[in-house]
Parts: structure tokens; C-alpha cells; sequence
């Protein structure tokens, strides 16, 4: 079954080739395509607008990706993907698109990347290639001052309502939890499925539901709007490499991206953009890059 996903144009079929350097810019050109290491020519990849990065992303998850006032795309992954697309010379097209269906998007070349805080995992290693660029946690909510004494993702979830996102990591916990309390005899977790975390934090505030479970961050940035109205029960766990994701079989973009990043970090923009949205913890060392 074809899964759901918005997009904000059609594919458009067209050729662009990237020429990136270590610690220098990078171009759009006409062939001289160099690799960002090596040094040796190699093959363009094939991108789906010249001269620009189109980018799948699920564009509701602050302080990483999200929608301003006026409707422009805001957040700490949008400026690590506005600037690697300059260093690379491109201009960063963001498409939003649902996390449920950005994987078979990218594949199916409705964009050039994903930024959309993908955690890397080893089924999606064998589908896309991945940049890590930054770690990320996930956590359970509860309302201030925990009133069904919910201690974490464990037994205390159990015979309880628990909202959280379609697809996301935090939805398969949740599965993986209620499983257990099945199998301890106990109640199993009733969860609510929502498209983005608005709708699930939602349920929480309306006694819905009695948890939240979302990564970490989102976290952080909901219970900072609302002060005094939720809190974490427990601890943060599966703390994980995020990456960017790119389609298989394009080495090139990959080089190109990875040198434009590590740029990025070495440059200390990186880290004035993780301080500012208050991702300090979440910052890679360097030397982390991409993977093949």
C-alpha cells in the first residue's frame, strides 16, 4: 500500500553536478566534478532541479523544523540544510512532506535529501544513505505533577493512553512496551496515533490521554511554551545518531554533502546554530561524517 505524503510540486526532471571542497565553497558547473577527498573526477549525480537542494522534511516538529508566522519553514534543521545548500551553491527548496511516507518520497525522487531528525537504523541504512549531524533522544510527558505516576517507558505505561506520532520511533516503543505488559499479564497501552506531534500533545492536554511520547527535543520545546503544565516522566532514553538521508546509489551527493557539513562544523556555524535552539547536547564531535 502507497503510503500518504504531501508535497509542495511535482518532479521536474533536470541535471546539476556539485563540485565540493573540504573547506571551501562548492559549485554548479558544467562537468570538472571533483571528488571532495580524493581529488579524482567522478560521475554527477542527478538531482531534481539545477541549482537547487529540494528537501523532504515534516515540517511540524519544533525547534527542528516547523513553520513560522508567516508560513516560512523555521527551525535548527532548516538552517543546517539552508546553509550546507550554500556552501554548496544550490538553493534549499523545503517540500513538506508527512513522516510517514519521507522515505518511499525520497525514493521515489520527489526530492534530494531528507532533513526531518531521521534517526539512522539499519533497515533504513539498506534502503538510503545517510550524513549524521546531530544525536537525538526521545522521552515520555506527562502533565505537571504526574497524576497516574508514569515513571518512564516501562510497566507504568501499561492500561494507559498514550499519544504520540504515525511512524516515528517513539510510536514503535510504545508498541514494544505494550507488548511486554501483555506479556507480565498486565493491561496492554492504548495508543493514539496522530500525523504530527500538535495533534498528540493535544490529547495530553484535553485527559485523552494520559502520556506523550515524542523525541526529546520537541519535547523540550512544547513544555518550554507551556511552563508549569507538563513534565518528563523519567528519564530521556535511545539516545541516536540523526542523519540526513540521501537516495542510494548517488555517492556523489553524498561526498559533496558531507563536505559541505564538515565545513559547516570546522567553520563553528554549526555550533552557533545547535546553541541557538538550544541543541547544545544533541551536537556531533568532529570527524563524525557520512556513511556509504
Amino acid at each position: 500500500m502507497r503510503l500518504p505524503y504531501r508535497l509542495a510540486r511535482p518532479l521536474v526532471a533536470a541535471a546539476a553536478v556539485l563540485v565540493a571542497a573540504v573547506g571551501g565553497a562548492s559549485a554548479v558547473t558544467a562537468g570538472n566534478l571533483v571528488h571532495p577527498n580524493t581529488g579524482s573526477r567522478i560521475s554527477p549525480p542527478a538531482i531534481g532541479v539545477a541549482g537547487q537542494l529540494r528537501i523532504c522534511s515534516d515540517i511540524v516538529s519544533p525547534p527542528l523544523e516547523y513553520y513560522s508566522a508567516g508560513h516560512v519553514p523555521t527551525g535548527s534543521d532548516v538552517q543546517i540544510g539552508n546553509a550546507i545548500a550554500g556552501r554548496l551553491k544550490l538553493k534549499a527548496i523545503w517540500l513538506e512532506t508527512q513522516f510517514s511516507g519521507i522515505i518511499p518520497a525520497l525514493l521515489a525522487g520527489h526530492c534530494d535529501v531528507i532533513i526531518s531528525q531521521l534517526f539512522i537504523k539499519p533497515a533504513r541504512e539498506r534502503v538510503v544513505n545517510f550524513l549524521p549531524y546531530m544525536y537525538s533522544g526521545e522521552s515520555i510527558v506527562v502533565k505537571h505533577g504526574n497524576p497516574d505516576h508514569i515513571t518512564g517507558l516501562n510497566d507504568s505505561l501499561c492500561g494507559k493512553t498514550v499519544a504520540t506520532t504515525i511512524g516515528t520511533t517513539a510510536g514503535l516503543d510504545i508498541t514494544t512496551q505494550s507488548a511486554s505488559c501483555t506479556q507480565a499479564g498486565k493491561q496492554p497501552i492504548r495508543p493514539l496515533l496522530y500525523q504530527d506531534d500538535i495533534q498528540a500533545l493535544e490529547q495530553l492536554a484535553l485527559g485523552r490521554a494520559q502520556a506523550y511520547a515524542t523525541t526529546t527535543e520537541t519535547a523540550a520545546y512544547y513544555m518550554g511554551k507551556a511552563a508549569g503544565t507538563y513534565e518528563f516522566a523519567g528519564h530521556p532514553f535511545g539516545r541516536i545518531l540523526t542523519g540526513i538521508a540521501m537516495r542510494k546509489g548517488d555517492p556523489v551527493l553524498l561526498h559533496a554533502m558531507t563536505a559541505a557539513f564538515d565545513a559547516l562544523k570546522h567553520s563553528g556555524r554549526y555550533n552557533v546554530i545547535m546553541s541557538r535552539w538550544g541543541l547544545h547536547f544533541d551536537e556531533l564531535q568532529y570527524g563524525v561524517s557520512g556513511t556509504a
